[in-house]
């Protein structure tokens, strides 16, 4: 057994003899009790909640925030010791909200979460911290997954002996559910998130992948993406943290420890910016901090739940300290954000080619064929650690960008109802058009180029386009929407609404029925129609020709040829492949 090892057992049963000794705490968790073997079924999140809430009645509230598909309460505790659990904004202190469970096989948050919060209300950790600040703890997001509860739901983890699952009991991953928000999980969540605006969302997970050494990774946004001010005090934070739990022993990333090319450890690693349908990427859309958290799924069950208490620990410390200060930056952010009409905006960062060594400590290890697979397969030694020399790409840059509109966007009448929905869950402000406008200046997005995924993801068939928005005159029905870029959320409505967007409503396939062809004009219709055009025509009858002449793939393709004479006809559906969000340079 190594010494890091022995210290980190050593300093879990330190932390867990006083309670052992007093005969057992009602708020020590099955994990505590079992020695970290175990983890405890949701009903002991029901039971702890109430009993925190009971022992410490001035500083916990237990509140339900919702409801599962299968009926489970959705139940997070308040805590802060300054009187401010049911009113954050009046006292102007800050909001950490902690999750854990989202993916519910990786259960650390939950055990560590039970621990530190014992621990900060008895003053053994983080002392004083709850004066100054306001959490919201969610022991388990993903209830309905951590109650299909069996060993081997995590093949690549160690530890517990059993836990919950991935998905929840509708199969969605709810870490790619936070901009579409299909589940009422999320749904939920996001309304907490609306209720309680807080200024830091921590995600508590465990990793796939690789052996190596080292035991949690910390990802912070912004960083890379978003407002520039907010992106100096997320680095700041990212090293604050990183440098917090290094000396509590751990082994610290500052970036999620994902090979370039799977498998192969000499490829190395990129860091990037998520998208959105992650918590970390959704968060900086809003101006706030978004903090991911991977402990290493090869260590095991107590290692990670130790590194886990630290990291809460150490943000509740980070957020007591610097936590009214990002408040007002992001109260800035926000106003900046509103003026971002007209300028040019990323909506996807990318990592380039550029790439330094780093080094990381992984162990020995062949790449051999497998006998079993005929695979190449890299097998580990964990006996020999090693400093691996490898490559980081870290120069993260914007990858796609658009222009803003300068007064916002228009929601068709037909589209208005579900759309209402989806941003009122997201808090983004939005108003009806009471009287109809004829022929507006609006800009439309005519797709050039449509792809449809080849198959289902999170229920959804994934559409990309090319195109351009262009000036077009349209009219706009009473009864639209009329979504203003000049508000707080502004990235988060360009995510959301710009077609190109990797998240947006358009990509999740929301849109769809406006790329599928639903008229048609008969083969032998057609060839009438295009003689009578090339005989009415000439300019017609030119066009054809040249096409015909320089494009032999046109040449050699009957409907291509024929739909070239029903794309100039009246019968054709102007609305086919018409992105039906509008974008307008004024307000309307």
């Amino acid at each position: 057994m190594t010494p890091i090892r022995l210290y980190l057992l050593g300093l879990l049963a330190l932390l867990a003899a006083p309670l052992a000794m007093a005969g057992a705490d009602p708020l020590q968790t099955v994990a505590e009790q079992s020695g970290f073997t175990r983890t405890g079924r949701y009903e002991e999140v029901i039971r702890l909640c109430n009993a925190f809430a009971e022992r410490y009645p001035d500083a916990v509230r237990c509140i339900e925030f919702g409801r599962t598909p299968e009926g489970r309460p959705m139940q997070a505790l308040i805590v802060s010791t300054s009187g401010a659990m049911s009113g954050a904004k009046a006292q102007k202190l800050p909001v950490v909200l902690i999750q854990g469970g989202i993916h519910s096989g990786e259960i650390d948050g939950k055990d560590a979460g039970f621990l530190a919060l014992r621990q900060v209300l008895n003053g053994e950790a983080a002392k004083g911290s709850l004066d100054k600040l306001v959490l919201v703890f969610v022991p388990v997001f993903n209830i309905d997954g951590h109650e299909r509860f069996k060993a081997w739901n995590r093949p690549n983890q160690r530890g517990p002996e059993q836990m919950g699952w991935r998905t929840t009991a509708q199969n969605f991953n709810l870490n790619r559910d936070y901009v579409k928000a299909d589940s009422a999980e999320m749904q939920a969540m996001l309304g907490l998130i609306n209720d309680w605006k807080p200024i830091t969302l921590v995600d508590l997970h465990v990793t796939d992948g690789a052996k190596f050494e080292h035991d949690i990774s910390i990802n912070v946004e912004p960083v890379y993406s978003g407002d520039a001010q907010m992106r100096k005090a997320g680095r700041s934070l990212r090293s604050d943290l990183v440098n917090m739990l290094a000396k509590q022993g751990s082994l610290p990333l500052a970036f999620y420890p994902s090979f370039v090319e799977y498998d192969n450890p000499q490829s190395g690693f990129a860091d990037g910016v998520p998208p959105p349908r992650f918590s970390h990427g959704y968060m900086p859309l809003r101006n706030r901090f978004g903090v991911l958290v991977e402990t290493h799924s090869w260590k095991d069950y107590p290692t990670r739940v130790r590194a886990t208490r630290n990291t809460i620990i150490d943000v509740l410390e980070l957020v007591a300290r610097d936590g009214a200060r990002w408040s007002t930056l992001a109260e800035a952010a926000d106003r900046r954000a509103s003026t971002l009409g007209g300028t040019v905006v990323p909506v996807s960062y990318k990592a380039g080619d550029k790439s330094h060594l780093i080094d990381f400590r992984g162990y020995a290890y062949t790449r051999t064929p497998s006998e079993i697979s005929g695979a190449l397969m890299t097998r580990y030694d964990e006996s020999k650690p090693q400093v691996w020399k490898i490559p980081l790409r870290d120069d993260v840059q914007p990858d796609l960008t658009v222009q803003a509109p300068a007064g916002g966007y228009v929601i068709p009448v037909a589209e208005a109802a579900w759309v209402e929905r989806k941003l009122t869950l997201h808090g983004i402000e939005f108003r009806r058009l009471h009287k109809a406008i004829p022929k507006a200046v609006v800009e439309a997005f005519r797709a050039d180029k449509a792809s449809f995924s080849a198959q289902s993801f999170e229920s959804h068939q994934n559409l990309t386009l090319e195109g351009a928005w262009k000036a077009e005159p349209r009219d706009i029905s009473a009864g639209s929407l009329f979504v203003p870029i000049a508000q707080a959320k502004a990235r988060l409505v360009m995510a959301l609404l710009e077609p190109t967007a990797p998240d947006s409503l358009l990509a999740w396939g929301e849109f769809n029925n406006a790329y599928e062809r639903k008229e048609y004009m008969e083969p032998y219709v057609a060839e009438a129609v295009a003689r009578q055009m090339m005989k009415d025509d000439p300019a017609i009858a030119a066009e054809f020709n040249q096409r015909l002449a320089s494009d032999a793939e046109f040449a050699k393709d009957a409907n291509a040829r024929l739909e070239f004479f029903a794309r100039k006809h009246a019968s054709w559906d102007d609305r086919y492949q018409l992105y039906p969000v509008l974008r307008s340079q004024v307000v309307f």
